[in-house]
């Protein structure tokens, strides 16, 4: 199952929207469905706008690495682009490689293309 990032800003502005309107948004957004719901419940009470005002603050108080120990799985943005960046660097010298032994006629275009398409859907 693929989980996206969560944004930091996204979680904030949907706290402070709860201070004027449906609290608990920003709840259901970070995956915790339980909170949300019982902010929804409690909205006819201050109880969760003011949670919500606090929570927006939090969220903005807290720097990234912060955020996404708490919401992202500890997974950062900064790491997750890294190692995207290292996998297309490991494919294209992958299929430099492979080009290179075609070129020598070492493997046939048959092979080539073969080989190629298995790189390329192992991105997929």
């Amino acid at each position: 199952m693929l989980i996206k990032r969560k944004s930091r800003s996204i979680a904030a502005i949907l706290a402070f929207s709860g201070t004027l309107t449906i609290s608990g948004l920003h709840k259901f957004y970070l995956g915790q469905p339980l909170w949300g719901l019982l902010y929804v419940l409690l909205s006819w009470t201050p109880i969760p706008k003011v949670a919500s005002a606090i929570e927006g603050v939090w969220y903005l108080a807290q720097d990234e690495e912060a955020f996404d120990r708490n919401f992202n799985l500890g997974k950062s943005a900064v790491k997750n682009l890294q190692a995207n960046s290292d996998r297309i660097t490991a494919m294209a010298e992958a299929l430099r490689s492979l080009d290179t032994l075609r070129q020598d006629g070492l493997i046939s275009e048959y092979e080539f293309e073969q080989k190629r398409r298995q790189l390329l859907d192992q991105i997929t």
